[in-house]
Formats: C-alpha cells, sequence, structure tokens
C-alpha cells in the first residue's frame, strides 16, 4: 500500500474520531462548563475554543506518538 495512501486513511480516521469528540463535548461538556464557570468564562466561543485547544493537542499527541521514530 502506497505510504501517502496510509497517511491519508489515517488522516481521516483521526478527523472522524475528532468530529465524534467535538460532538460529543458540544452535547455534554460545553453545557456542563457553563454551569460551572463564572459567568464571563461561560461564554460560548470561550468554552468550544478551550475545547478545540484541548481536542487538537491531544490529536496532535496521538499523531507525535504514533508516527514517532522507531528507534524508542
Amino acid at each position: 500500500m502506497n505510504e501517502r495512501f496510509k497517511i491519508f486513511v489515517f488522516v481521516a480516521i483521526l478527523g472522524f474520531f475528532a468530529g465524534v469528540i467535538a460532538d460529543l463535548s458540544a452535547t455534554y461538556v460545553i453545557p456542563w462548563l457553563s454551569t460551572v464557570l463564572p459567568s464571563f468564562l461561560s461564554a460560548r466561543y470561550l468554552l468550544s475554543g478551550f475545547a478545540g485547544a484541548c481536542l487538537t493537542l491531544l490529536l496532535v499527541s496521538v499523531w507525535a506518538y504514533i508516527s514517532g521514530s522507531p528507534e524508542r
């Protein structure tokens, strides 16, 4: 199998899981954070940005771990 195709499929799978996690966080996590945080921090765009940053860090960490050097 071509290496580029493998990477394409891997990124597509990560994107699928990112969409699932984003949907779950929009449904459950963001409303919960809106009730827990003070009113100035519970603006929806701030919570969405925070969730997006966490999701991006998680996905990049998974990608870096999986595509890391084989010498480890």
